[in-house]
């Protein structure tokens, strides 16, 4: 299954926010995408990205994280 990950609402939300560190929290089902979303995020914004390979439950999985700017948690289905 493809997916679309919408990747250029992510560097706009990066850029909007000014974040210089980034996280993304992936399920393992999009863990695949890790490194395509990493080298998406570094070549169009100034952020460092980071790839949370550990557990993704959902929006309530939220890592506990130090010195990261912006979390960007993506999912299977549409949340608003």
């Amino acid at each position: 299954m493809e997916y679309d990950l919408e990747l250029n609402k992510v560097v706009d939300e990066i850029k909007k926010q000014k974040a210089k560190t980034v996280c993304i929290q992936l399920p393992d089902g999009l863990k695949n995408k890790a490194l395509e979303i990493h080298d998406y995020i570094e070549k169009n914004t100034k952020a460092k990205c980071f790839i949370w390979m550990s557990s993704c439950f959902g929006a309530c999985d939220i890592p506990e994280l130090k010195d990261v700017d912006l979390l960007i948690q993506f999912g299977h289905s549409n949340f608003l």
